[in-house]
């Protein structure tokens, strides 16, 4: 079985950094794309940034030039690197990934969330 466990969440004040971890732990194949998206409260999920295992990555318009993803794809850990933050980033972050299992079943994969708060 597989999971997503991130890390790096917390308090923030406006115009700092933080640094989301991810990683995929479990009988994993292979990693087709991994990523995050966010869910403020009374809002819609909304997509972060993701990467796929070429390192094409592709990012929500409103984080494109502050946020930054990467990926270790020996450790199948995705990192979000997160600057000049916002209030309007706060929201929980939640970590997202396609992969191959070990016994070769496509499959798609959430984790449970790591809250963000960017004090003003």
């Amino acid at each position: 079985q597989v999971q997503l466990v991130e890390s790096g969440g917390g308090l923030v004040q406006a115009g700092g950094s933080l640094r989301l971890s991810c990683t995929a732990s479990g009988s994993v194949f292979t990693i087709n794309a991994m990523g995050w998206y966010r869910q403020a409260p009374g809002k819609q999920r909304e997509l972060v940034a993701t990467v796929t295992g070429d390192s094409n990555t592709n990012y929500g318009d409103s984080v494109k030039g502050r946020f930054t993803i990467s990926r270790d794809n020996a450790k199948n850990t995705v990192y979000l690197q997160m600057s000049s933050l916002k209030p309007e980033d706060t929201a929980v972050y939640y970590c997202h990934s396609l992969l191959i299992t070990g016994d070769y079943h496509g499959m798609e994969y959430w984790g449970k969330g790591t809250l963000v708060t960017v004090s003003s």
